[in-house]
């Protein structure tokens, strides 16, 4: 089974957080943050959404960085993914 979504929307899984800090200090579970940054894993056609025509600007494996509020998690074969509108997508990590 597989995502495909649609119109201006995209699927995105998150990057692992990291363990350690920069300096070395390990964090235990519960003090680590969330990650915003995301891999993206499909892209919706785009088109006219609203009214408006959507050009979409990021592809598969664009590593990405998007809102904290943003989206919808869905859980498909034991994996989460979060499901966006490509305006919740903040940046394209180079």
């Amino acid at each position: 089974m597989k995502l495909v979504p649609l119109g201006d929307r995209v699927v995105l899984k998150h990057v692992e957080a990291e363990e350690t800090t920069a300096s070395g200090i390990v964090l235990p579970g519960q003090a680590k943050e969330q990650p915003q940054v995301a891999v993206v894993v499909a892209v919706g056609p785009g088109g006219t959404v609203d009214g408006k025509e959507v050009t979409m600007n990021v592809k598969v494996d664009d590593k990405v960085i998007y809102s904290k509020y943003a989206g919808n998690e869905v859980k498909l074969e034991k994996e989460e993914y979060v499901i966006v509108r490509q305006d919740d997508i903040l940046a394209i990590v180079e």
